[in-house]
């Protein structure tokens, strides 16, 4: 099972920029399609950004043209550059693996143990 590790939050003003790395163990993470998802306090996690093994990305409608996803196959590591940050955009971040062509983001059913997550807090 991938195991998760998710880094790079922090406190940014509206305009900013953050990137968020994600550190996945476990042989099958270079088979598999990885996501960004994020969770608002009192909200449901959703998932924000996604890119499949070969490097096809999809994201979600709200963080299109300000949110960039790659991947390092060879370093195991999954990335997230956010930039023109907005106080929405605040919440929990994690990654996992997920569902990703051109047409489709949405979560995976083979889900990895969530990690703990990195938190980002867009604010003045």
């Amino acid at each position: 099972q991938v195991q998760l590790v998710e880094s790079g939050g922090g406190l940014v003003q509206p305009g900013g920029s953050l990137r968020l790395s994600c550190a996945a163990s476990g042989s099958i993470f270079r088979l598999n399609a990885m996501g960004w998802y994020r969770q608002a306090p009192g909200q449901e996690r959703e998932v924000v950004a996604g890119i499949s093994s070969g490097g096809t990305t999809n994201y979600a409608d709200f963080v299109k043209g300000r949110f960039t996803i790659s991947r390092d196959n060879a370093k195991n590591m999954v990335y997230l550059q956010m930039s023109s940050l907005k106080p929405e955009d605040t919440a929990v971040y994690f990654c996992n693996t997920a569902v990703v062509t051109r047409t489709t983001l949405q979560p995976s059913r083979n889900l990895g143990l969530w990690g703990q997550g990195t938190l980002v807090t867009v604010s003045s």
